[in-house]
């Protein structure tokens, strides 16, 4: 199948037209124009809400005065990116939007500001709060017919506990979601809601509708024999200072062939490390070396936890066999929600197969972005693609 997929010469485009889901791209680089060129995409008598994702290249705080501007009543959130998926495929640069028709999705918003002081009668009350906007217009049963984005803030090292802490209030609820990224600058990143952009804070949106959904992750990599023992680690931080009793700069770099000098994103992308829980295996990958000879994680990691060296599989095969178990249980999707970790797009790009993944992604009709990170039913994660698939209505 993926040969038939690079023979194909240009990326396919889907209608909004055709669905409750418009989604628009614009490449404009003034704020005013970008926002008008969405809105000009977007609008109709009832939009509901707006989804966004953009590159941290723009002028922020000038962004979201002219998105206020362009949508007017109509809610809007969104984050900062790594990287955006748009009709075409893959992105850099631009800014990637979804318009929500009201007739078929009832939403509501939250942000949170102290991630630090989000414990489980906050979590509680925002679930509680989300679910009773959303059930004043609710189009379909609450319970069955629900599920939750999360947008964080990529560099807040809070996302285990905010997660955790969230899921428990969520219940049966399915939650998905990514960490905000900027454009690998590792610097800075935003989420987006109430009018501007937000550092150190969290975004959930209630999407509610009688539309058929399935929340899904997945991965390409595969274990390998080696294990890792943290025996050191610098909680607080997320930096692992020793791997079975040795500078864990050093013995990573053992265990993959290179010099520490070579360590880098491109290395950490081909040769991730892993927790196994049950017979599952969640990546835990490196952010950075340090000067120090220890590794920055973009996960928690804990002294004593047992890290098991994994490799790549065909990525492009993986997901295309998600794709295709995606329609054969929904039928053909209206849209699929992407959260696309960042490394796993710095492998494509190594390996020359962006535009082939382009062509599967546009097909699939995926909208979405890379991450720091990725969020599925209250774990956090790395280099999956995370997401949701959302069906069509019943002919």
């Amino acid at each position: 199948m993926l040969d038939s997929l690079a023979a194909v010469t240009e990326s396919p485009s889907w209608s909004a037209e055709a669905s409750l889901l418009r989604t628009a791209v614009s490449r404009q680089r003034d704020p005013r124009a970008a926002a008008e060129e969405l809105a000009a995409a977007l609008h109709h008598d009832t939009l509901g809400f707006v989804l966004f994702f953009c590159s941290a290249e723009y002028a922020l705080p000038a962004l979201s005065s002219a998105l206020n501007a362009a949508f007017a009543e109509v809610p809007v959130a969104g984050c900062t990116t790594a990287g955006e998926i748009t009709p075409q495929g893959y992105g850099r640069g631009c800014i990637v939007a979804i318009g929500l028709d009201r007739r078929d999705f009832a939403v509501s918003c939250a942000l949170v500001e102290d991630l630090e002081g989000f414990d489980l009668l906050r979590a509680q009350r925002l679930v509680d709060g989300l679910l009773d906007e959303c059930r004043d217009r609710a189009v379909a049963p609450l319970a069955e017919h629900s599920f939750a984005l999360t947008l964080l803030d990529g560099l807040s090292s809070s996302e285990e506990q905010v997660l955790a802490t969230l899921d428990a209030a969520l219940g049966r609820i399915p939650s998905f979601g990514g960490s905000a990224g900027d454009d690998n600058r590792l610097a800075h990143t935003h989420v987006h809601a109430e009018g501007r952009f937000h550092g150190q804070a969290a975004v959930v949106v209630m999407i509610n509708t009688p539309l058929p959904f399935e929340v899904f992750t997945t991965h390409h990599l595969r274990p390998r024999e080696e294990k890792l023992v943290v025996t050191r680690v610098d909680r607080a931080r997320r930096r692992v200072l020793e791997l079975n009793a040795l500078p864990a700069a050093e013995e990573y770099a053992r265990l993959v062939g290179v010099p520490v000098a070579a360590l880098d994103a491109m290395v950490f992308a081909r040769h991730p490390l892993a927790v196994r829980l049950g017979e599952a295996h969640y990546l835990r990958s490196i952010q950075r070396v340090n000067d120090d000879g220890s590794l920055s994680f973009y996960c928690a990691v804990e002294i004593g936890i047992v890290l098991t060296a994994m490799q790549p599989a065909p990525l492009l095969a993986d997901l295309e066999a998600v794709f295709a178990g995606l329609t054969e249980r929904l039928g053909e999707p209206s849209l699929i929600i992407g959260c696309d970790c960042f490394l796993r797009r710095l492998e494509l790009e190594a390996l020359g197969q962006v535009d082939t993944a382009s062509r599967l992604l546009a097909r699939s009709r995926v909208i979405g972005f890379n991450t720091y990170g990725e969020q599925h039913h209250g774990m956090h994660i790395n280099q999956t693609f995370t997401g949701v698939a959302i069906g069509s209505r019943p002919h």
